[in-house]
């Protein structure tokens, strides 16, 4: 199988590679439009701003890339982010792959939200084997509302989306490749989509 993680300089790409490498896979960096359509699963990461990450994509035009793709997509945290249609992050266009807008955590509660958090309402095979109230790893101070795309809820503040799914593409918000066991099936689950 091969995985390709989409390099655009917004990511923490080796703890991915490790995750992967972990499962027996060896994952590809690339930014080679030609390479990314070839894979057979995508690996869209992020950390950073939103604004400057979404200025790369365009510079490079693997913004269309990746809107175009039709093998499982795996978007994660920033990455799910930008794939939605805004963040109020830098008052930034997304790919519009999913049809919510991201927005900010008030300051009512402390951001960014770092750490451990719960999962539920999981509606997706991405999940087979996870329980609901399985802990996985945020850290982040935007979030997608809960819309007809998502696939799995957590709170802070409110009831937010930790899971996007709309045909071949996956969000997640957290991070699957520090979420311990959990992350580690997420991640093989994917692998193993249909």
């Amino acid at each position: 199988m091969k995985l390709v993680i989409v390099n655009y300089g917004a990511g923490n790409i080796q703890s991915i590679k490790f995750a992967f490498k972990r499962l027996g896979y060896d994952a590809v960096l690339s930014d080679d439009a030609k390479e990314i359509r070839a894979a057979d699963r995508v690996i869209f990461p992020g950390v950073g701003e939103a604004s400057s990450a979404m200025n790369k994509l365009r510079a490079s035009g693997l913004d269309k890339v990746i809107q175009e793709l039709k093998q499982p997509v795996l978007g994660i945290c920033l990455g799910m982010q930008l794939m939605c249609h805004s963040t109020e992050e830098g008052n930034t266009s997304g790919l519009g792959i999913f049809d919510t807008d991201v927005v900010r955590f008030t300051n009512r509660v402390k951001v960014p939200q770092i750490g451990w958090n719960q999962i539920s309402n999981l509606k997706s095979s991405l999940f087979k084997g996870v329980a609901e109230k399985d802990h996985i790893y945020l850290v982040h101070s935007y979030y997608a509302p809960i819309c007809s795309e998502t696939i799995a809820v957590s709170e802070y503040e409110m009831p937010y989306s930790s899971a996007l799914q709309k045909d071949n593409f996956y969000g997640v918000q957290f991070h699957p490749e520090k979420s311990s066991k959990v992350g580690e099936r997420i991640l093989k689950n994917f692998l193993e989509l249909a």
